[in-house]
């Protein structure tokens, strides 16, 4: 059976920064090829990509990942109905998520005011609103909404980033959603020390120079790397969730902007350390995801003729050529944008083109896949 599988790299140069903190505070590292690596987790970019969806997309696209299940439904319910006090729609959303089976009720004077999910959950705005819709409905005609009501609301109508990253219902297995998009956790290409910066604040009201002594100090923990990022779509599976091949195609434009655009913000006002891939290389292919991270097995040593970044690409390149050969593995399409020429052996893998020409690009792959005209 044919398939499309769009897999995309990135080679991405960071200041001195914290991204992403582990439980002390501290820069998350990797140990890989025996050497300690930079690290980026997979949820803290994910999170990164689905905030972007935010400037990329229609809300109505878009999911919300909440506990606060009953007050998400109850604004809904009270839009909708504006004569309903807000107690009255915090009831009804309580007791539509209890006899839904994803809330148990925590009674108060025998009334159910409010709910909260035991986990964080996972749902589309179009599926909360149309829930709304058939809870309000229920309660003119004085019923509660039933069960198989509440699910079926539930698996249909996926929001992107639900059908792209999944959603997993522990009391209600039934509507999971297999996610079709997988994020590896970004590493450096190279091996890294973690560093301190010492730090003093001046308290401004000291004015007297005899009061010596700072205000407040303290250490802050960072590195500086050049990341090796790496996500992987499976159009089908994303097309069999969203049912549409022309929200298919969105969706894969939308996440790839997203994915060269976004940035965890950890202790982003500290390093201001924002910037965007040095290169991004797309690679459609038939048969199966392929991460090319065996590149940086060994790590890069920068030299004073060439630079992290550029004896990245080197290796990149190198492997990619290596193991499609190996396998015999024939991408179908292959887009790549640099910055600069540090990275132009990477387009000797793909079609050089601007980053908007390469979304198009892909785009218009999509829709040949799924059937439509690009």
């Amino acid at each position: 059976m044919s398939r499309t599988i769009i897999d995309i790299y990135a080679l991405q140069t960071v200041p001195p920064s914290n991204l992403n903190r582990d439980d002390t505070g501290s820069p998350k590292t990797a140990v890989y090829g025996g050497y300690r690596r930079a690290r980026v987790s997979s949820q803290a970019w994910k999170r990164a990509i689905r905030l972007a969806f935010g400037d990329l997309l229609d809300r109505s696209q878009l999911g919300e990942r909440t506990k606060r299940v009953g007050e998400s439904l109850a604004a809904r319910i009270k839009a909708l109905d504006p004569s309903l006090s807000e107690e009255a729609a915090s009831t009804l959303a309580a007791a539509t998520f209890v006899a839904g089976g994803l809330a148990k009720a925590e009674k108060k004077k025998g009334e159910v005011k409010d709910v909260e999910s035991g986990y964080l959950l996972f749902l589309s705005h179009r599926q909360l609103d149309n829930l709304a819709a058939a809870a309000l409905e229920a309660s003119r005609a004085g019923t509660t909404l039933d069960k198989a009501r509440f699910k079926s609301l539930l698996d249909t109508e996926h929001s992107v980033d639900v059908a792209m990253f999944g959603r997993m219902v522990a009391d209600m297995t039934d509507i999971n959603v297999d996610a079709a998009c997988q994020v590896s956790h970004a590493i450096s290409v190279h091996a890294v020390d973690n560093e301190f910066d010492y730090f003093t604040a001046v308290d401004d009201r000291k004015a007297d120079a005899s009061e010596t002594g700072a205000g407040m100090i303290g250490t802050i923990e960072f590195n500086s790397s050049t990341l090796y990022r790496y996500a992987t779509i499976d159009v089908d599976a994303l097309h069999r969730t969203l049912g549409d091949a022309r929200a298919t195609r969105a969706a894969v434009e939308a996440f790839l902007t997203a994915f060269a655009r976004s940035m965890p913000t950890g202790k982003q006002n500290t390093f201001a350390h924002r910037t965007l891939p040095d290169a991004v290389l797309v690679r459609v292919r038939d048969t199966q995801p392929i991460n090319l991270v065996g590149a940086f097995e060994t790590p890069i040593r920068e030299t004073h003729a060439a630079g992290r970044i550029e004896l990245a690409a080197v290796a990149l390149a190198k492997h990619t050529e290596a193991v499609e050969n190996a396998y015999g593995e024939r991408p179908t399409g292959s887009w790549v944008t640099q910055v600069g020429d540090k990275t132009a052996v990477l387009t000797n893998l793909g079609k050089a083109v601007s980053f908007s020409e390469l979304v198009t690009g892909v785009g218009e792959q999509v829709s040949v896949a799924l059937g439509q005209p690009a």
